[in-house]
């Protein structure tokens, strides 16, 4: 094949692949990419192998739990991120022109399909005249990088040159079907059972079932027979399907207890020293920040003054 060049106009035909390779290369995973972008995985997989074709050289290194990128495609991906950015920076100033620039929020799945999504009827009704834009991601390696304005993220409160507001701190209990829990499980009983993991990362910006195990005085760690998801709202899909036993955090399963689809082991939840924060840059202030970080604080004090986060002793423990 002829390999793409600015001279020969080939890098126009390239555009599609690359805006597909500059999401698998950000998510360093062809399932993630596709979900983001409404395709499939072989899909991807298609496009990011006619790239590599084209390009006479391998941009990923295929391993047996993901990619990485290689030397190349480093170098592919710092340009195609720069021209992402570039992009959604245009399109902002455009809204911005005609009043019609939204408000990004970038949080992880959990937070945003478990807690925030839920929500937003209210917020529309506090703010009316306020555009939200969320995006979300399991991992976000700058959490107020181009395109977010702000971000509601996992973490020790500390993030260097950002405001930071304590939203909820991290509580988590052990939590499974119903079905699965017609016996009280102490400690004991759920590490001998299979347990549904959330794919780490590491250091892991969240408790792990090993640290939660830890903090009962057990070491436990990962078994073959477990099963692990690379977002939160497959492990808890497959802990209301009664497929083992999963980590909730409040206020993210407060919604499933309420409806009976999980109910709390007996054991007592696990309370650590981070917390889900929203992060302001102190240098932008975008239209509707003030609104949405007023909204956002009320309607977290409101859970927990409802006893949503964390729930009461006698539902959790």
């Amino acid at each position: 094949m002829e390999p793409i060049s600015m001279a020969n106009g080939n890098w126009r035909a390239a555009l599609p692949a690359l805006a597909v390779f500059e999401a698998a290369a950000r998510h360093l995973n062809f399932s993630r990419a596709a979900r983001e972008l409404g395709a499939t995985q072989p899909a991807v997989s298609h496009q990011v192998g006619w790239l590599e074709a084209h390009l006479g050289c391998r941009l990923f290194h295929r391993r047996h739990r993901g990619v990485s990128l290689t030397p190349e495609g480093q170098i592919l991906f710092e340009a195609a991120a720069a021209t992402r950015a570039a992009v959604e920076r245009a399109r902002d100033d455009i809204r911005a022109l005609s009043g019609q620039r939204p408000l990004t929020v970038a949080t992880d799945y959990g937070f945003a399909g478990d807690w925030l999504i839920p929500r937003l009827g209210a917020f529309a009704a506090a703010a009316p005249a306020t555009e939200l834009r969320i995006v979300a991601s399991q991992f976000l390696a700058d959490p107020l990088a181009d395109p977010a304005d702000v971000a509601i993220l996992m973490g020790t409160g500390a993030w260097p040159g950002r405001a930071a507001h304590l939203l909820f701190r991290e509580t988590v209990s052990a939590v499974a079907s119903p079905a699965l829990l017609r016996v009280p499980a102490g400690p004991a009983d759920l590490a001998r059972m299979r347990l549904l993991h959330l794919e780490p990362r590491h250091p892991a910006p969240w408790l792990t079932w090993r640290g939660w195990f830890a903090a009962h005085g057990i070491d436990r760690p990962p078994r073959p027979g477990d099963a692990t998801f690379d977002t939160y709202s497959l492990v808890q899909q497959a802990a209301i399907a009664g497929q083992g036993i999963a980590l909730g955090w409040h206020p993210l399963i407060a919604g499933a207890l309420e409806t009976g689809r999980l109910a709390c082991a007996a054991a007592p939840p696990v309370t650590t020293g981070l917390g889900y924060y929203l992060l302001e840059n102190p240098a932008r202030r975008p239209p509707g920040l003030a609104a949405f970080r007023d909204w956002l604080l009320a309607a977290c004090r409101d859970s927990e003054a409802a006893g949503l986060s964390p729930p009461p002793p006698s539902r959790c423990s």
